[in-house]
């Protein structure tokens, strides 16, 4: 086995050989050597080396000491920097140190696939693949630091400058990143892609922005500081810079796979040409954070229960300075909540102020003027809102809750219509702490079933007495506990406002009504009898994973699918793969399940969806939504992108659904019934199905 010895000598030949023949070069074409590291080494202090670093050994230690690999790419030239390759590669390896090396001309500087407690310090990826004149769209993920399958590593004190993406993390999960500088990045400087429970503490992730402002253009293309997408959850940042970006924050379900539980406490997402933080997904929470001087300060359509405390959103819209995409009303504003559903939010304690339309804006939605959402079950309290066009702006929403807000000099005053159940508390300056709420009930029921919440052990730290609110539909009631009998299977959305006089308090259940279902087909525990289609299957590799799993709506257990590998195009699970059930469905009047997923591919479902057959002996029956439309697409309410969603399909057909029979085919006789989903690019998806029935 080669000794740290071996190495070096190996190096040390290769550098000076290089350096006779002047291959060692900033822009050198050359090609770069391979070195697979299998014990620690030390490279030579301030050396440059046209090599390229293999580790898959667990527990070794590289130190740079200064040293450069220099890559076979121009740094400038995007073209020869794409293929250029990877400087440092760990793969499928523990423990290993990397540590004071610099690597630049390559399509990426360090790419870590399959590791696991990984150290990567006080290194320098600068000057790698680097692209700023790109247009709209994306890329594949290059750059500084690529992270596939990287569970508790850290990554502290290191550089990446003028590169596509400085940190991607893919599919890792519990990572440190702390004092880096990944700034001024063409594409982004923090990108999470089903990332979750990481941590990123005092990092520069500024100038995440890809503009020519010389030319004119006035929008970002698709640049972003930090970009967290598809199931990245529960990730904490803290006094991070995240300034001066296209957008400071993006997080961007296009797949709708939601990205939730992400804390940000302390940040500054200043000055960005469009939204200091953009959200479309929910339950995620902001604490004394910074938004200033962009377009818009938050812009948070589609983020159902969210946290905001304490941030400032102050000189957003100026016309001296960043005012792209202005909206009809309020033109720009510090928290902006529209174009999505946004209900159960708390607003708090927040800095509004001097902003080129609304401190605070809301509103449901516009094109059916809130008869298909609105917003609604909100707590605004002690904010100050100051010097902006308008206080408050807001249209279509239902159970707001205004509190020892402070506003002043808001030229336009506050402009709110088309509101139901406002409902503002007296100022009372004794007064400084909320209520607690404690909510007991259940997230599911059957219909027919009397369902109790009880918030009966909420208290107030000062012994004041509570007053309830609670919010079905519109006011529902006012004592300390709600009781219900649902007649009809669906998602109710059930709020609930605690107040004690002066200030108030949220608490909820996103509830799921499931109809009783007499013979399910299927998804109760026959994972095993499922079989598959898959479309554009001509080589045979294509394959659908099925197995029973828990979580459940109706019943004990519910059926998972995933086509892995998936080769594009529709994917249809049938049932049962004999396809000879028999079944006598004459009389019946519908098809009924539950339906969940999450498709990583971007922008997630294309073509008419989910598609149900009933197969005969010689036909079927095919039941699409009309025009095409996709469910999982364009669900019929927010939450159906992370929790079950009731679809209910009429044997005749009628509006949103369209009948096609082919063939002879008789409800007396069917002997299958199929699913069929077609998804933009090949990663395989995930469905789950519950509660099957035709009755």
């Amino acid at each position: 086995m080669p000794t740290q010895n071996d190495a070096w000598r190996f190096l040390r030949r290769f550098a000076v050989a290089a350096l006779l023949t002047g291959l060692v070069s900033f822009a050198s074409a050359a090609p770069v050597r391979e070195l697979v590291v299998t014990n620690d080494l030390v490279l030579q202090k301030g050396a440059e080396l046209s090599v390229r670093l293999v580790v898959r050994t667990s527990f070794v230690t590289i130190d740079g000491n200064g040293a450069t690999l220099v890559g076979p790419g121009e740094v400038g030239d995007p073209k020869s920097l794409e293929s250029a390759g990877v400087g440092i590669l760990i793969e499928g390896a523990t423990g290993v140190t990397l540590k004071n090396v610099r690597v630049r001309g390559f399509a990426t500087g360090l790419e870590l696939r399959q590791v696991n407690a990984a150290s990567v310090t006080h290194c320098d990826f600068s000057d790698n693949y680097h692209n700023p004149k790109f247009g709209w769209g994306e890329l594949p993920p290059r750059g500084g630091i690529l992270c596939e399958q990287v569970r508790h590593s850290v990554i502290c004190h290191n550089r990446a400058n003028r590169v596509w993406d400085a940190l991607v993390l893919t599919d890792s999960d519990d990572n440190l990143v702390a004092d880096n500088d990944f700034s001024q990045c063409s594409n982004t400087c923090a990108k999470l892609w089903k990332s979750s429970r990481n941590k990123f503490l005092n990092n520069n992730l500024s100038y995440g922005i890809r503009i020519d402002r010389a030319a004119g253009e006035v929008h970002a293309r698709d640049s972003t500081c930090v970009l967290i997408e598809t199931g990245s959850d529960d990730n904490y940042w803290f006094r991070n810079d995240i300034t001066h970006g296209g957008d400071g924050v993006f997080i961007r379900p296009l797949n709708r796979w939601v990205s939730r539980g992400n804390v940000f406490v302390e940040n500054d997402t200043s000055y960005a040409n469009n939204n200091c933080v953009e959200s479309w997904s929910p339950g995620n929470i902001f604490i004394r954070n910074r938004a200033n001087h962009g377009s818009y300060g938050f812009w948070l359509g589609g983020s159902d229960q969210t946290v905001l405390i304490g941030n400032e959103a102050a000189f957003n819209g100026l016309t001296n300075g960043y005012h792209n995409a202005p909206e009809p009303g309020f033109h720009h504003g510090g928290i902006v909540i529209v174009g999505g559903p946004s209900s159960h939010t708390l607003i708090e304690g927040n800095y509004l102020h001097d902003n080129n339309g609304g401190g605070l804006v809301f509103r449901g939605d516009a094109g059916s003027q809130g008869r298909q959402w609105r917003t609604e079950h909100w707590v605004v309290q002690q904010n100050r809102i100051a010097n902006n066009r308008f206080g408050i702006w807001g249209r279509w929403g239902d159970a707001i809750f205004l509190a020892a807000n402070a506003l002043t000099n808001n030229t336009e005053g506050n402009y709110l219509t088309n509101v139901s159940n406002v409902i503002e508390l007296p100022a009372n300056a004794d007064v400084s702490i909320a209520p607690t709420a404690v909510l007991l009930g259940p997230t599911t029921a059957s219909v027919g079933q009397s369902v109790r919440f009880d918030a009966s052990n909420s208290h107030d730290a000062q012994g004041r007495p509570l007053h309830f609110h609670w919010w079905l539909d519109g006011d529902a009631g006012a004592q300390p506990f709600f009781e219900r009998v649902f007649t009809k299977p669906g998602f109710y959305r059930v709020g609930l406002t605690v107040d004690n006089g002066a200030l108030a308090v949220l608490a909820w259940r996103d509830l799921l009504v499931a109809a009783p279902v007499a013979n399910e087909l299927g998804t109760e525990g026959e994972a095993g009898r499922w079989g598959y289609d898959l479309e554009l299957n001509q080589d045979g590799k294509g394959r659908m994973q099925f197995a029973d799993d828990a979580g459940t709506v109706v019943g004990t257990r519910c059926l998972r699918f995933t086509p892995d590998p998936y080769p594009g195009a529709y994917a249809t699970a049938i049932y049962p793969a004999t396809r000879d059930a028999g079944w006598n469905l004459a009389g019946k009047t519908e098809i009924r399940f539950w339906i969940k997923a999450e498709n990583p591919n971007i922008p997630g479902w294309q073509n008419a969806g989910p598609v149900v057959r009933l197969i005969g002996p010689t036909g079927q029956i095919e039941f699409k939504p009309v025009k095409d439309g996709n469910l999982l697409n364009d669900p019929p309410f927010s939450e159906a992108r992370w929790l079950w969603m009731p679809v209910t399909i009429p044997l005749a057909g009628n509006a949103q659904w369209q009948r096609t029979a082919t063939g002879q085919v008789m409800l007396d006789r069917i002997d299958a019934i199929s699913l069929s989903l077609d998804s933009w690019g090949a990663d395989p998806f995930t469905v789950w199905l519950d509660g099957l029935t035709v009755e």
